[in-house]
This record gives C-alpha cells, sequence and structure tokens, in this order.
C-alpha cells in the first residue's frame, strides 16, 4: 500500500456482529416480556418479539453461523444466480474476534489499511419496527443496545472506530435525552431509521416540526445523522398496496424463506429504493434543511440509483409549485446530503448528479453482500481523477467525522 497513490482508506459502512447480551445486558427487569425476547431453543438464543420469531433474524451473531465477507456480492450485482444458505451462515463466529472485540478490529483495520471507520450495528437496524407497536419498550431497548454499544465498542475509541447509537424518534423528548448521553460519550455519527417515525399516534414523518426539539440539537453540536437501511416495517402497508394491486395476498413470500427471500420477488423488485428515496424527498419537501441549515445526512447502504430521479423529482415539484421552497430543493439536498454508494453501484454515474464531495465510501465489511477487502473498493472508483478517488475513499468521511 506504500507505493499506491492512496495509503489509507476510511470506511463509512463497517460493520459489527451483536453479542448475546446486545440487547438484554442493560435492559430493565421490567421490560424483560416486552419488545425483544432473548429465548433459549435447543441450546441457543433467539430473538423473539413477544411471541414470534423475529422476521428476519435467528439470533445473536455470536451462537449463529454468519457469513463470510463477500459471499453474496455477485448475488447482489445480479451476476451470481441464487443465494445459498451456506452463504449466510456457514462462518465460525468464534473464529473472526475482530467481528466482537475493538482491539482485534484495530488490528484488521491495520492490516486492510483502513485509518478510521464509522461502525454499524447489523441486527440492532432491524429492531425497531418488528417491536411496534409497543413504542415505550422499543425506546427502552433500543437505549439498552446504545449503552452495549459503548461498552463494548465506543462512540470514538481511539478515534479510529466511530461506533454509531441508534436513536428512535419515538419520542422526541427521551430522543434528545439520548441524543445528549451520545455526544457527552463521543459520539460523532448517530443513526435514525429510514422511513417514517413510530409515535403513539402514528407514523410522521421525521421532518414534522414535533421533532424539531432533536434536529436543532443535532444541528448544534455538529453530529452527522447516518440513516442506514435496516429491516423495515414503516412501509409495510405500502409495500402490501403494491403487492396487491400486482395480485399477490400481501407482500411476504410463503415457505422456507430467509432474510433474502421473505419478499415476494417481484415486489421486492419494485420496492428496491423507494423507501430511502421517499425519506429523502419528505426531509427535504418538509423543510427541515429549511428550518436547520447546517444539519449533515449521509445515507450509508441504501444504495445511489434513488438520487438522479430524486433530484429529477424536486427539480418538478419546485417548478410546478411556486413558492413551495424558499430557494432549490435539489441544493438543498446536495448542500446537506451525503450518499455512500452500494459495492455494486456505477459511481462515476452517481457523480454525474452529485459532487464527489458528497460521496462516501463504505464497503459493508464484513458483511456478506459487501467486499470481502475493504480496499477492493479502490476498482469503483479508479475511472475517476486521483483527486476525487481520495475524496471518496478518505476526505469525505474524514472530514465528518472530525469537523
Amino acid at each position: 500500500m506504500a507505493d499506491e497513490p492512496i495509503t489509507t482508506i476510511f470506511d463509512a459502512d463497517n460493520h459489527y456482529w451483536e453479542t448475546h447480551e446486545s440487547f438484554t445486558r442493560h435492559r430493565d427487569p421490567s421490560y424483560a416480556d416486552r419488545g425483544l425476547r432473548l429465548v433459549e431453543v435447543d441450546g441457543v438464543h433467539k430473538y423473539y418479539i413477544g411471541d414470534r420469531l423475529h422476521p428476519i433474524l435467528p439470533g445473536p451473531g455470536d451462537e449463529h453461523g454468519r457469513p463470510m465477507p463477500g459471499a453474496l456480492r455477485d448475488y447482489f450485482a445480479g451476476t451470481g444466480g441464487p443465494a445459498s444458505l451456506d452463504a449466510l451462515s456457514g462462518e465460525d463466529p468464534s473464529a473472526h474476534p475482530e467481528w466482537f472485540n475493538r482491539d482485534a478490529r484495530l488490528a484488521c483495520m491495520d492490516v486492510q489499511g483502513v485509518e478510521g471507520a464509522w461502525l454499524f450495528p447489523s441486527q440492532g437496524v432491524c429492531m425497531e419496527g418488528p417491536m411496534q407497536p409497543d413504542v415505550e419498550a422499543s425506546v427502552h431497548i433500543l437505549g439498552a443496545f446504545n449503552r452495549w454499544i459503548d461498552d463494548e465498542w465506543g462512540f470514538a475509541y481511539r478515534d479510529r472506530i466511530f461506533a454509531v447509537p441508534f436513536l428512535t424518534l419515538s419520542d422526541v423528548d427521551a430522543a434528545v435525552v439520548e441524543l445528549e448521553w451520545a455526544l457527552a460519550r463521543g459520539a460523532r455519527v448517530v443513526s435514525i431509521r429510514n422511513g417514517p417515525a413510530f409515535t403513539p399516534d402514528g407514523t410522521k414523518s421525521p421532518a414534522d416540526p414535533v421533532f424539531d426539539p432533536f434536529w436543532a440539537r443535532v444541528q448544534e453540536s455538529g453530529v452527522v445523522v447516518a440513516p442506514h437501511a435496516g429491516f423495515e416495517d414503516g412501509y409495510r402497508a405500502v409495500e402490501d398496496a403494491v403487492a396487491r394491486a400486482w395480485g399477490y395476498l400481501s407482500a411476504q413470500h410463503t415457505g422456507d424463506t430467509t432474510a433474502l427471500t421473505c419478499v415476494e420477488p417481484l415486489v421486492q423488485m419494485l420496492m428496491k429504493h423507494r423507501l430511502v428515496h421517499d425519506f429523502a424527498a419528505a426531509l427535504v419537501a418538509h423543510h427541515l434543511f429549511e428550518r436547520f441549515g447546517r444539519l449533515r445526512v449521509a445515507f450509508i447502504e441504501n444504495g445511489a440509483d434513488w438520487v438522479a430521479p430524486l433530484l429529477h423529482g424536486l427539480q418538478l415539484l419546485a417548478s410546478q409549485n411556486p413558492g413551495m421552497f424558499s430557494s432549490s430543493p435539489v441544493d438543498q439536498f446536495i448542500e446537506h446530503c451525503w450518499v455512500a454508494p452500494f459495492v455494486e453501484d456505477r459511481v462515476e454515474e452517481l457523480a454525474r448528479h452529485l459532487p464527489v464531495e458528497r460521496i462516501l465510501f463504505g464497503s459493508d465489511w464484513p458483511h456478506a453482500e459487501g467486499m470481502a477487502h475493504p480496499r477492493d473498493f479502490l476498482a469503483n472508483v479508479s475511472s475517476l481523477p486521483i483527486d476525487a478517488q481520495r475524496r471518496i475513499m478518505v476526505d469525505n468521511a474524514r472530514e465528518l467525522t472530525f469537523a
């Protein structure tokens, strides 16, 4: 790497695997039977919501086989055919301390040439939706989970590992308190769900003024908000409506399913990128960036193919509704938003619509759908000038983290 023009990289999409204590170590006993439950079945723990198995997660990452990094990259690129179950669970987690331990991860990052990384939950991003409508329990369980993250990874460990607390807007007052706690512990990046916020009164746009106390504190602190894709129940009604319109009883695929096959294939294709596109559109159209002119939002593991249609749609929205925006909604998105393309996306195509200063490198390591080795992403930017490559691979995430 010393002979290469880009010697180190800053990865905006890294992950750990949750252990069996992740959601329960700091949980109050009064919530033992609410929200997420850990149930021992045949000698291993499984995730339950009430009396139901979690829709897509088998159980803690330290007790269930995990995929080899990059094992499904060709599948998601559409060049590898169907995925096998072995690809989802064929790796012994005990052989990979770097998936669970921050010092082992630092040693791994040294070998990989990764100077810094944002670390997101693997399973935590799939928990808030299934716990509904028990908003109180979901707020508590996610708060307990954040304290486990702080214990095990730290929000700014040695200024190289930046584990990301997962916040919920379901209770705006609690969200502000949780944000303050995370900031006091050194958080540089926080995450919220893509999609409508769950509240006791139903779902709301995250840009609804009711959430302004949260966004005001985000702006004041300068922390980056990084929505990360996960299992999303907030668009279940939309997904089911699309399915029924095309002749299915529901969006859910029947029979023996996995996390990859739980939705009818056609419906899955039709819904791809719809949520993040609509979520981003709502942030702009509901005037979040007009009310808070210094917010920074980074869309992680949501791909990039939705960006061009979004910008086109926002331009049309403004043209057809004079006076709706105080300034160009396209410019608002570009000023306030960063995007990390999927590893199979064409970065040069994204750069036609979004400045390279707003494009982030994310390997999704060690997930199956990501890169086997983070530096492999250099091939994805090789057609761009070297200064643009350096911006994407290092400088943008570094500046967001330390600004």
